[in-house]
């Protein structure tokens, strides 16, 4: 699943086409996703000048003039492409390939700006949801979500508090999207690699018995602050599934240090591991067992 960078990548690439333009039609080209598409979707959208294109965890937000916020998750395997002229662009680069299989192509829409977006989504995980901006503090997929962790507020006393005495690994804590929303498999990997702390050390060995912040949190925000920075700036990754909305791959998957590297040497400096991996909560972890304590 496409985590914060590539989510936060896309919307980038979204937003010049989007921000500001009318949607002067909207298509549904199936009545679902993962979830029915509302009986008033199209309508609610529908003349609508999108205001704002932001993110919230794994969410794009669209605020429409109306008052409305149209809700976008990528799920597996969706990505946007954004056609201009002869121009065919897909923002977003994915460590997972996206399709160009245009069956998939299941919403449309065309804007003032004169773009099509166009979101394609051949396992159909991805949805769409038109919430009232005044309604979002109850939406259930919104509601108790973590910070996140780009936020000023994200810090190593923040992360400590909300891990103080739990008893589930430290890289469970970090998937946990009500402790910091947005992180994924790939880029929690990742920043416990680069701070040298092993994906089963417990959540709570990141605060004192008194809930302050202990060194480890400390390294580990700056890990996942310099990680996802990283990532962003190199457009995300790409394995399977993730595009650009130009359509490019991102490339940040060059950067792995841990993820995706069984058997390959450590590249902490005078370390001598091997990286290794484990399933751990039904999912892949990568790590050196040497350096990562």
């Amino acid at each position: 699943m496409p985590e914060l960078p590539e989510v936060e990548t896309v919307r980038r690439g979204l937003q010049p086409a989007m921000e500001g333009s009318k949607i002067l039609k909207a298509e549904a080209r199936r009545k679902d996703l993962r979830f029915p598409f509302q009986k008033d979707f199209i309508a609610r959208l529908e003349g609508q000048t999108v205001t704002g294109l932001g993110r919230r965890a794994k969410y794009l937000m669209a605020d429409l003039a109306s008052g409305d916020v149209l809700l976008m998750h990528l799920g597996m395997s969706g990505s946007f492409r954004v056609l201009e002229g002869d121009f065919n662009n897909a923002p977003g680069q994915f460590h997972h390939p996206r399709s160009d299989d245009r069956t998939h192509d299941h919403v449309v829409f065309h804007m003032s700006s004169g773009a099509a977006i166009v979101f394609n989504d051949p396992r159909r995980f991805g949805y769409m949801k038109i919430i009232a901006r005044n309604a979002l503090e109850d939406e259930p997929l919104l509601k108790g979500l973590g910070p996140e962790p780009l936020g000023n507020e994200f810090d190593a006393a923040m992360l400590a508090r909300s891990c103080f005495n739990k008893k589930t690994s430290l890289k469970a804590a970090l998937l946990d999207q009500r402790v910091v929303a947005g992180l994924g498999n790939i880029y929690v990997c990742e920043a416990l690699y680069r701070s040298h702390l092993s994906p089963r050390r417990l959540a709570a060995t990141l605060a004192t018995k008194k809930g302050e912040p202990t060194d480890y949190a400390g390294r580990l925000v700056g890990a996942i602050h310099a990680v996802l920075n990283q990532a962003i700036k190199a457009g995300g990754s790409s394995i399977n599934d993730h595009r650009l909305t130009s359509g490019e791959l991102g490339y940040f998957q060059h950067s792995f240090q841990v993820y995706d590297r069984e058997g390959e040497k450590c590249q902490t400096k005078g370390c001598g591991g091997v990286v290794r991996r484990f399933v751990q909560n039904g999912r892949s972890t990568f790590w050196c067992p040497k350096c990562q304590k």
